[in-house]
């Protein structure tokens, strides 16, 4: 009988499992917050050269939202006069759209909203997945919660 006699090379993994979860879970986490980010910069561009329209409104809009949440989770607390001050400029870009048909910021609205993406842009950096899933799970029970409510008006009126 021929056996071959093979020897078992018994090699060890560069990181232990829970470093390597670490990381990874910290690189995907970078690069969905960078997503996040980069599609807020790009609707602010866009409203900047007059290219805004409804669904990057809707974006920076809930993006907001998120961000206000991260800030009553204690990220970047005491930011919340910055995030309220670039929601003003949102209503602002609403009413002069409805006015003139056209989707764009005045300087007056950008410094505001590009404050404001800096507060989130720190809170993202800082926030753990969780908590950033958090917020936007609550973002989405406040605008789930309001269009209940606006049912309910509408059906006793």
């Amino acid at each position: 009988m021929n056996r071959k006699i093979r020897s078992r090379k018994h090699s060890r993994p560069a990181m232990s499992p829970l470093l390597r979860a670490l990381t990874y879970s910290h690189a995907s986490l970078e690069s969905v917050t960078q997503a996040m980010l980069l599609r807020c910069y790009i609707a602010l561009d866009a409203f900047r050269r007059g290219h805004g329209s409804r669904n990057l409104f809707l974006a920076l809009g809930r993006t907001l939202l998120i961000a206000e949440e991260l800030e009553r989770l204690g990220h970047q607390a005491g930011a919340l006069s910055e995030i309220e001050s670039a929601q003003a400029a949102l209503v602002h870009i609403n009413a002069e759209e409805r006015a003139s048909a056209g989707w764009r910021v005045c300087d007056a609205d950008y410094l505001p909203l590009s404050t404001a993406l800096a507060v989130f842009s720190e809170q993202l950096s800082a926030a753990s997945l969780n908590d950033i899933a958090e917020a936007q799970a609550r973002m989405l029970e406040g605008l789930l919660g309001s269009e209940r409510a606006t049912r309910q008006v509408k059906e006793l009126a």
